[in-house]
């Protein structure tokens, strides 16, 4: 691409007319003076090819969303018209209207040049606010984390009588207590033969033919190989003082050795550090995690995203009265076991989340004066800056292959899969780059979406990499898509029910079934408690057991510990073994879990009232007085949950859900709402800025926006927040 003169502008204030386009002067000036320069791209042809993209798949676009309405309506009427339906009656609605398409032939996805780390290796994934820059680069940097921190600085080292307890010093009983965590994890991943880590001297590098092989020294004299000699990958340093490198299942693991480090001097084999690679895929989010709600939130996420793309990103911030300035980290070299040289990344492979098709944003407005939908404007921005990384000669690219990946959420059956092909074909022509480079990631987080997975995943066969699924947004959608069939259960008692895990199931099943092995991702949802790294230990092990190749984590200490999972399960030995099983029962996933009047007694109702009301104003304080779209939010209880709009959307479409079917009442919802806001004022009370619900209701702009979200819930369409959190949001920002 020639670079060439820019379009000028007088101030960031002012909309700049440019055709048909109306376009915010702060966002103009960031692709003038940032992004154009980054690809060397003619202002002309970008913007005139903007607006035909624009112009082009607008009307498809509003089409799309009519037909969710009309969906909606349809099933809404039948659930009104025929209580109490058989699955079966369902079923042949569902398929009358369109909602429910036929299968095509069977068929194998064709994606090409998708990075190892999504199409072989199996590993942790983390998603985060691209908007928060200190978060985005952290997350990036979790491609490697220190397994002794993760487990000295979390709950997975118990606090047993308090010898182990976490203290302002170092414990060094709690240390031993790290080191033995550790060594078991060794010797689990990579064994000795005839011996446990626990027993070695030190580790020696030898070359006793053309290939390096690694030794350990035993305390009683005698020398032992590793089981499986091709686990040695390379190492850094001599004698003593080195860094070993390893790999098991793909995932690399490094043993520092220092015998006058602190640590190392008296751990086995001078260990003072076992690094694992943890976060091998990152999501930088535009999304359900951040709150843009204007352009110039827009503009800052996209600045970020060109940042990390660019690797120009930093984030300073005060440390123990200290500034403390994070940047992208290197990639780590090594001696290869045969002479040569092994780089490995620095840093996560990076995905871009863009929104879905429903939400418009005012960066710029059409000719007939509208907000353009921001879907499309994300997928052309966010391109762009791929394009930066790859024409970037001073670091390493996000992708070995010239990929550009995209998740694409809150997509609605084939026809809106279709539609996002089509509308990164419009990008990709844009840019003059070739087919499919431009990867997809289909979140299996509608309804609609799952019960057709296999012709979505067919719409966009030619360049998928990921699919996933998540109980969150899936439930909420299942409550607003069936709110009309009856009141549903609480949410502990809905993630026990067949629904949701034949949802779980039929995810993996189709995706192995379209090819999905050796060339994309099938990843599970988030663990919620970012605190409780002992409970999550325990139970991420069932994702990569269930076949996937990828699961989030809320923490890039979460990565690390969920990094141990997949060195102790072969995913692609499960997804070989699960290829021969039925698919799972599509009318166990068309069955809603709606209560029976005896589940939903007094006491469990105005238990979970209280549960969705306290974590609906916590997550919507924050989100609309300060534009924070996710954090850790204590619950009823003072847990801190990792609360995004998928949460939001949960409890606010149970709650409407239970209104409308008269489980609870109006009067009830708002006194309990009044209770709750005067419990979350105290969990925020120590908050610099925290502006108090409880002291005006009637003027608190969140406690409203948190009102509305249940009282207005069952009209929201698709249930979504985004709608009434933007108008909030915006009212604020305005005040």
């Amino acid at each position: 691409m020639q670079q060439v003169a820019r379009i000028e502008t007088t101030s960031s204030d002012e909309r700049q007319q440019i055709g048909g386009l109306n376009v915010d002067g702060g966002f103009f000036q960031f692709v003038e003076q940032e992004l154009l320069p980054a690809i060397g791209m003619d202002s002309g042809a970008f913007w005139s090819g903007v607006e035909s993209i624009i112009s082009d798949l607008t009307p498809e676009n509003r089409q799309l969303l009519s037909i969710r309405d009309e969906l909606q309506a349809s099933i809404d009427g039948f659930h009104r018209r025929n209580p109490g339906a058989t699955p079966g009656a369902y079923r042949a609605f569902l398929e009358q209207i369109g909602y429910l398409v036929p299968e095509g032939d069977e068929f194998t996805v064709q994606t090409e040049d998708a990075d190892p780390e999504i199409a072989s290796i199996a590993g942790p994934q983390l998603v985060v606010p691209v908007s928060n820059a200190r978060f985005a680069i952290n997350a990036a940097n979790a491609r490697w984390g220190s397994l002794y921190d993760a487990f000295y600085g979390t709950d997975v080292i118990d606090e047993e009588n308090g010898k182990t307890r976490a203290t302002d010093g170092y414990n060094a009983v709690r240390g031993d207590a790290v080191i033995q965590r550790a060594i078991a994890f060794l010797d689990r991943t990579i064994p000795l033969r005839d011996a446990s880590h626990a027993d070695v001297e030190r580790y020696t590098v030898e070359i006793p033919l053309r290939n390096a092989e690694c030794f350990a020294t035993l305390k009683d004299g005698r020398k032992v190989r590793l089981i499986e000699r091709q686990q040695f990958a390379g190492w850094q340093g001599y004698g003593d003082d080195k860094s070993l490198l390893f790999c098991n299942n793909g995932l690399h693991i490094i043993l520092e050795c220092d015998p006058d480090d602190a640590i190392g001097r008296d751990a086995p084999g001078f260990l003072s550090n076992v690094i694992l690679e943890s976060a091998l895929t990152t999501i930088q989010d535009c999304e359900d995690s951040v709150a843009a709600v204007d352009s110039e939130d827009k503009t800052q996420v996209y600045r970020n995203w060109l940042g990390l793309m660019q690797g120009t990103l930093k984030a300073s911030f005060d440390k123990n009265g200290n500034t403390v300035t994070r940047r992208l980290d290197q990639d780590r070299k090594f001696i290869a076991r045969d002479g040569n040289r092994v780089v490995l990344p620095g840093t996560s492979l990076m995905l871009v989340r863009n929104v879905g098709h429903l939400m418009t944003t005012d960066a710029i407005q059409d000719a007939d004066g509208n907000d353009v939908f921001e879907g499309l404007l994300d997928a052309i921005v966010t391109t762009a800056a791929g394009i930066s990384n790859n024409l970037n000669r001073f670091r390493r690219p996000n992708s070995a292959t010239g990929s550009i990946y995209i998740v694409k959420p809150k997509m609605h059956g084939p026809d809106e899969a279709a539609f996002a092909n089509t509308l990164f074909d419009r990008v990709e022509d844009l840019y003059g780059l070739a087919r499919n480079t431009i990867k997809i990631g289909v979140m299996d987080e509608e309804r609609r979406t799952t019960v057709n997975l296999r012709e979505c995943i067919r719409a966009v066969k030619d360049r998928i990499v990921f699919i996933n699924t998540g109980f969150l947004d899936r439930t909420g959608d299942e409550i607003h898509t069936s709110m009309q069939a009856g009141p549903f259960k609480t949410k502990d008692m809905i993630k026990q029910q067949a629904f949701i895990h034949a949802y779980e199931d039929w995810n993996v099943d189709n995706g192995i079934g379209c090819g999905f092995r050796g060339k994309a991702q099938i990843g599970k949802g988030m663990w919620p408690k970012p605190d409780e790294m002992a409970q999550m230990l325990a139970r991420k092990a069932e994702h990569p057991r269930a076949g996937a190749s990828c699961a989030w984590v809320p923490s890039p200490t979460a990565a690390t510990l969920h990094a141990m999972h997949y060195h102790e399960t072969s995913v692609a030995a499960v997804q070989e073994g699960l290829a021969e099983r039925e698919r799972a029962s599509l009318d166990d996933i068309l069955t809603p879990p709606l209560a029976t009047r005896q589940e939903l007694d007094v006491e469990t109702v105005a238990r979970e009232v209280e549960n969705n009301a306290q974590s609906i104003l916590g997550y919507v304080v924050r989100w609309i007085d300060s534009g924070v779209g996710c954090s850790k939010v204590p619950d009823i209880n003072d847990v801190g949950l990792m609360e995004d709009r998928a949460t939001l959307r949960i409890s606010s479409q149970l709650l409407a859900n239970w209104l409308l079917h008269g489980v609870c009442n109006e009067n009830q919802v708002m006194s309990t709402f009044k209770r709750m806001a005067a419990i979350v004022d105290r969990q925020n009370a120590g908050t610099p800025g925290y502006e108090p619900m409880s002291d005006d209701f009637d003027n608190s702009i969140a406690f409203r926006a948190a009102c509305d979200l249940v009282f207005k819930g069952a009209s929201q369409p698709s249930g979504y927040t985004e709608p009434l959190l933007h108008a909030y949001r915006i009212e604020k920002k305005t005040t």
